[in-house]
Formats: structure tokens, C-alpha cells, sequence
């Protein structure tokens, strides 16, 4: 029996005689150091750094006030987040808050009220986790645990001021004095400058949430979350009682106000329990939409979702994208054509209409302050790779007219209005350029990129390559899209590396993607096609972008592992590649990847010499299965067993046995989304048959790597091993013990 002998443990430790002291929230800004740990071994000499490529701003969160043109965001350089804001017409970038530490503390739920005063939003916490979002995070090992609180700030600027400790989900009163927000599971009200203290708005049983103002601020909406089921309630004054709005067993959500602010469109789906469902079968999920009349809490349903699968709630952001507009119209999002597009109705009678279509996708969906139009981001477009880019679109909120109001080979995303309904602005990005903040005239025109000049002067943009489509058929006919990182000349035979993302309900695109992580993977990956690496971001089925079919595969998952196939097929297509060496052949992913770069390693270890598997899910049984509904003790007869041997057959720890190629393992043991015991689990598995495997374990981190120079360490660790598994000594690299 081969022991740990095999294995390489990567520390990363702190000692009290190397600890600096932690850094205050403001002080001055500081440089960061750019130095290189030691280069990796590669097939040929790098022109740019990783920390060159991986020095690139992040900008997220943008908003715009109700009135006026001042908008603001959060940017993310090297760590250091910060609230900036800008107003037209010259729209230059300010910023506003002094935070100068990679201390890992999110700044998430900005806003601006209504006038452009003054900007809220919520500093600390895990908002990307599935579980513990508000619970505090603290991936610089400090000795005493940093918060989570809710601030304001003027946006003419001044220091910021602490509205409340653990408060989060603001939302800022229409009149713009007061802030509601959430704490500890009820409903809490603050003056917007904080000249006094929280208080709680109001006691209710069960969990706060989803809070909506009226348009006038005199009452506020929110849902009680009761287990089984939810109300929407409508909280009025201390005096008066609070109205619920047609309670049942049903799990009722997302209220919004209409614009006179006499009654409330609501989403209701069915409560807890009911017969088992099959746990092999796709399903259908059903909901509705209802109108009430908040005054009396009377509500009807006004339109039914149909039971098939296209009749579910969109996999995309924003779910269902309700929104009452003007009008007097409702327009969500739904999947009856295959596809995620916005649908109109009146609120007093008839069928929905569409008013997006064809076979692209829609999502971040935002209503101009008008009421009359959508401004949203697609993958549509006249050229055949738009499939895999963003761009801008608007609709009016009657009439199937959508207008593409941006194209060509750049990306477009994450669009807002602003309240005088001039601009519209946005992020932008190219294959060479990371995402910028970026401002157009809203009836159309030129880009004007605002915040470029953020980008640092080192910046290698123009060592950058630009990624091609590719496309290739799955063993049962299924259509894969990837794309290809290439730098020209090298070896004549190179190593090829498959990337695999995340999610699963992700893309991977034609240029910087609008998400953070996968920003990161973006830069990854021209990193290593630098390094002389070939390789190949494939958009498994899952993934979001390719239509409903697609996104919701049959046999996927727990329940067949059938999306595997499109991973090994973009492997096989790589060592057809007259290019590729297909004996050095490495993949690698994170959370959801990481689960298919362990497949991989488990089930064809001939085709992918080694690979990083980072906080993958490992095995779809663990916890007795309870993640899966597979867990719970009943007398009616279920499919459980049959179920429980599928999911098992889909994880990786079933194919151990036949598992050789040597894997380096990286997991944070804060992780919100994939427990850390995933990973501690497959180690001692591949301890047990003698595997050759690597680890590098992250104290008190996540699954997102909060701080900056965990997320480095991680990327440069990924470039040394596959240095050493494929364009290194491999045998020399895996054959001995390594401590």
C-alpha cells in the first residue's frame, strides 16, 4: 500500500515575528510590489509577468442615481477595493473611498440615492457564497475577526461614516433620508448620514428579506421566509398592523411596487413537500406571477408558467427579471422559445408578448428610470463569434423593437441608465483590453472609455493574444464551443492545456469576461498561452449562452456526469492538433472545472498527463447524499438507491482506482460554496492507491480567494506545476517523494 510518501504539502503559514501590523482602512493608497517568484519551467520564454497580466483593475457594481447622471462602482486593483463615482457629461473617474489593504473585505450592494448625495454599500462578508454570505471573512489570518457593516458616504467625498454593524441588502428610501436593510434575519432602518443609530423597523417571525420601498417611501415591502413556505408583507408604521399580501402555503418572492404605488407583482412558486419527485428526471419547476392590491392584500394570479421544462425560471442573472413598468405593463424573463428573452403584458388582461428573440440569450436586464425601456446585455449579433461576446441591447417595454446598440469584436456588459436618461454606461472590454468603464449616448453612437485610464502603463495588452472560436461535435452529437489560446512560433510540438470553468452555469468568452473570477481565469490562460502552452476554454454543456437545451442537459451532473463528455472531447480534439504534443496534455478548473478536471484525471488518465484541480466537488454522495434530497428518511418509495449509485458513478472518487496522472490539489478551508472536507477527502483516497498528488491548502480564505495574493499565489502556483508535469523532466517531476 503506497503512503503519503508521494505527496507534496505546499504551506502557507504566518508566524507572529513576520506578521505586519494590519493595516487601517485609510491610509493612503500604497504600490504594490511587482516582484516575480521564481519564473516556472515552460516551453518558451515569456514576454510579460504574471503579475504584469494579473495587474489589471476590476471594476464591478456600477449604479446610477434616480435623477441626473451621477453613477458609481467598485474597483478592485490588486486587492485594494474601492467606491469610485463620475458624472456626466465628462463622466472622469473619482475615487471615494480610502481603503489601501489587500485585507480580502468585498464592497458589494452599492447605491446612490435618488438625488446623487451620497453613496451606500456594504463592506466585508462572502455575498458570492452559497451559505454564511453575511458571516465575516478573514483570509488575512488577522488576530481580531473584521466585520461586515453598512457605510455611507457623500459623493462630493469625506471620510465614510458607519451606518451599522452586520447590516446588509440596503435599500434607500425614494424621499433619500432613510436606508432599510437587513440584520440578523429582520428588517432595520437607519438616517442615510447616520446622525442616529439602527433601529429595528419591525419584529416578524421567520426571515426578512427581499426589501422594497413604495415610490412614495411611506411603506416598505419584504418577505418572510417561513421554512416551508414565505409571505410578502407590507410594512406601513409602528402603529399600524402589517398587511399581508394573499398568504397561502406557497413560497411567494420578489414583490415590486407598481408606479403609483397602489398594489404589488409578485412571483409565487409552490411550498415545501408534496410527493418525491424522481431524482433522475429533468422536472419542471413551476411558478406564477401575481398582482395584489397592497391597500387590502387581495391578489390574483395573472399568469402561469407552463409545465415543461422551457417553462422554468431562467438559469440567468437576474432569474426572472420582473419588473412593473410604464405603462402599466409587467415584463419578465422566461425560456418558452428556448432561449432566456423579456416578455411584455398588461397588468389587466391578455397573453404575453416577446420582445426579444432569437437564438441568443439576454441577461443583466435593467429599466431605464422612465419606465419605458430596457437596457440589457446579449450574446447577439450578425457575426458568427458573437455567440461567445456580450453586447448592448434595448427594447421599449410594448413593442417587440429591440435595437443592438453596440457590436463588433469587443464586449460589452453590466449596462445602467442614468436618471436623466442621456447615457448609458457600461463596462467594455476587448481580447487585449481588461474591462473598463465606458459611457455612450443613450439613442446610440460612440464609446467614449472613461476609465482606461486605470489600466496600469505596464499592462501587457499588446502581448495579448486574441483567442479563436472554436467548435466541435461530442461523442452523442452534442455542438461544443471553446476557444483557442495560441501564441504563434514555439515548439513544433507544444503542450496543450484544456481549462475548464465553473459553475457550471457559466461562459467563457471571446475576450475578458465581466466576471471577477473568471477575469482571473482569462488572464490565466493568456498567461500560460505566453508560457508557449496551448489551450483550449471549452463552454461544456450547463453552461449558459447556447440555449435551454443546452444549459439544462439531460443525464448531467449527479445524475450521469453526461457534460464530461464534451471535456474529453476537447481534449481528443487538441491531440489531433498537428501543433500538440498529445502526450503533454494537462487540464485544469476551479469548483465546478475542478469536478471535471478530477473526472478527467479519473477516468482518462491516458489522454491528460496531470492536472490542478482547485476546491473541486469530489464526490455527489457526500453527507449522505442530503445536498441532493437523497438523505431524508421517508415510507414512500423513491428512486434514492438507483439515484444515490448514478451520483456516485458521476464523482470522481469512483474512478480513484483507475486514476495515475499526478494532480496538484489547492483548496481555501474558509470555502462558502464547496466544502473544504471535498478535498481533504479525495487526498486521503489518493494517498490510499498511491496517486501522485500535490496540495496547497489556504488558511481562512474562500472559494474566491478574497485577498489578491492568495488568488496570485494560486495562479502562479498553476504555472510552476504544469511547468514541471508538461514541459519539464515528467518522469523525474512525478516519479519521487516531493515534501
Amino acid at each position: 500500500m503506497h503512503i503519503a510518501s508521494r505527496s507534496r504539502t505546499v504551506l502557507i503559514a504566518l508566524t507572529l515575528g513576520a506578521m505586519a501590523p494590519a493595516a487601517s482602512p485609510f491610509q493612503p493608497l500604497t504600490a504594490q510590489s511587482t516582484a516575480e517568484a521564481t519564473a516556472p519551467r515552460s516551453p518558451r520564454a515569456a514576454r510579460f509577468t504574471l503579475d504584469q497580466v494579473m495587474s489589471y483593475p476590476y471594476a464591478t457594481a456600477l449604479t446610477a442615481a434616480a435623477t441626473g447622471s451621477r453613477i458609481a462602482w467598485t474597483l478592485n486593483a490588486q486587492g485594494v477595493r474601492n467606491i469610485f463615482v463620475a458624472e456626466g457629461p465628462s463622466f472622469e473617474p473619482r475615487q471615494l473611498t480610502p481603503y489601501s489593504a489587500d485585507d480580502g473585505q468585498e464592497l458589494t450592494s452599492v447605491a446612490l440615492s435618488p438625488d446623487g448625495s451620497r453613496v451606500v454599500y456594504v463592506r466585508g462578508g462572502e455575498h458570492g457564497s452559497n451559505w454564511d454570505r453575511t458571516v465575516p471573512v478573514n483570509p488575512g489570518s488577522l488576530p481580531v475577526m473584521p466585520g461586515m457593516q453598512l457605510w455611507s458616504v457623500a459623493f462630493s467625498g469625506g471620510a465614510p461614516t458607519m451606518l451599522a454593524d452586520g447590516g446588509d441588502e440596503p435599500t434607500i428610501s425614494p424621499r433619500g433620508d432613510r436606508v432599510a436593510f437587513t440584520r440578523g434575519g429582520s428588517a432595520w432602518i437607519v438616517p442615510i448620514d447616520g446622525s442616529t443609530p439602527a433601529r429595528k423597523l419591525f419584529d416578524a417571525r421567520g426571515t426578512t428579506g427581499g426589501l422594497a420601498w413604495s415610490p412614495d417611501g411611506s411603506r416598505l415591502a419584504f418577505v418572510s421566509g417561513r421554512t416551508t413556505h414565505a409571505f410578502i408583507g407590507v410594512y406601513e408604521s409602528d402603529t399600524t398592523s402589517i398587511r399581508w399580501i394573499a398568504p397561502s402555503t406557497s413560497r411567494d418572492g420578489t414583490p415590486r411596487w407598481s408606479p403609483d404605488g397602489t398594489r404589488l407583482v409578485f412571483v409565487r412558486r409552490p411550498g415545501a413537500g408534496g410527493p418525491p419527485e424522481p431524482s433522475l428526471e429533468q422536472r419542471h419547476a413551476p411558478w406564477a406571477i401575481w398582482v395584489a392590491d397592497a391597500r387590502t392584500g387581495e391578489a390574483r394570479e395573472r399568469w402561469t408558467a407552463p409545465a415543461t421544462p422551457r417553462g422554468n425560471i431562467a438559469g440567468t442573472h437576474g432569474g426572472t427579471n420582473l419588473h412593473w413598468t410604464a405603462g402599466d405593463r409587467i415584463v419578465f424573463m422566461t425560456e418558452l422559445d428556448g432561449w432566456p428573452h423579456m416578455y411584455s403584458m398588461a397588468v389587466a388582461d391578455g397573453d404575453p408578448s416577446q420582445l426579444t428573440s432569437g437564438r441568443h440569450m439576454v441577461e443583466y436586464v435593467e429599466l431605464a428610470a422612465d419606465g419605458r425601456h430596457l437596457i440589457m446585455m446579449a450574446n447577439a449579433g450578425a457575426d458568427v463569434g458573437d455567440i461567445d461576446r456580450r453586447h448592448l441591447l434595448r427594447v421599449a417595454v410594448d413593442r417587440a423593437a429591440p435595437e443592438q446598440l453596440t457590436s463588433g469584436t469587443g464586449l460589452e456588459f453590466a449596462p445602467v441608465v442614468t436618471g436623466d436618461g442621456s447615457t448609458i454606461a457600461f463596462f467594455s472590454a476587448t481580447p487585449q483590453r481588461p474591462p473598463v468603464l465606458s459611457v455612450m449616448p443613450a439613442s446610440g453612437g460612440d464609446i467614449r472609455l472613461v476609465g482606461a485610464t486605470r489600466v496600469p502603463a505596464d499592462f501587457p495588452a499588446a502581448q495579448l493574444v486574441t483567442p479563436r472560436q472554436v467548435t466541435y461535435r461530442a461523442p452523442d452529437g452534442v455542438l461544443v464551443h471553446a476557444q483557442l489560446f495560441e501564441r504563434p512560433g514555439g515548439e513544433a510540438r507544444k503542450p496543450a492545456i484544456v481549462y475548464v470553468h465553473g459553475g457550471p452555469s457559466r461562459q467563457m468568452l471571446l475576450g475578458w469576461h465581466y466576471g471577477d473570477y473568471y477575469a482571473n481565469a482569462y488572464a490565466m490562460n493568456q498567461y500560460l498561452a505566453e508560457l508557449g502552452y496551448v489551450v483550449l476554454s471549452v463552454n461544456y454543456r450547463l453552461g449558459i449562452g447556447y440555449g435551454q437545451e443546452f444549459q439544462r442537459a439531460a443525464a448531467a451532473g449527479a445524475q450521469g456526469a453526461a457534460e464530461y463528455q464534451d471535456v474529453k472531447a476537447g481534449g481528443e480534439w487538441l491531440k489531433a492538433q498537428p501543433q500538440v504534443d498529445g502526450a503533454r496534455i494537462g487540464i485544469y478548473g476551479g469548483s465546478y472545472g475542478g469536478y471535471l478536471t478530477a473526472l478527467a484525471l479519473g477516468r482518462d488518465s491516458d489522454l491528460f498527463a496531470a492536472g490542478v484541480d482547485i476546491h473541486g466537488v469530489h464526490d455527489f454522495t457526500a453527507g449522505g447524499g442530503r445536498r441532493f434530497g437523497m438523505g431524508e428518511w421517508r415510507y414512500e418509495a423513491t428512486d434514492a438507491d438507483s439515484a444515490a449509485g448514478v451520483a456516485w458513478r458521476s464523482s470522481p472518487v469512483s474512478a480513484v482506482d483507475t486514476w495515475r496522472s499526478p494532480v496538484l490539489l489547492i483548496h481555501g478551508d474558509d470555502d462558502r460554496n464547496v466544502r473544504v472536507s471535498e478535498t481533504v477527502d479525495l487526498v486521503q483516497r489518493l494517498r490510499a492507491t498511491g496517486v501522485p498528488y500535490e496540495e496547497i491548502m489556504i488558511p481562512d480564505d474562500t472559494h474566491h480567494f478574497m485577498r489578491f495574493a492568495n488568488q496570485r499565489r494560486v495562479n502562479a502556483a498553476i504555472a510552476e506545476y504544469f511547468g514541471r508535469m508538461l514541459a519539464g523532466d515528467r518522469a523525474s517531476a512525478s516519479g519521487g517523494a516531493r515534501r
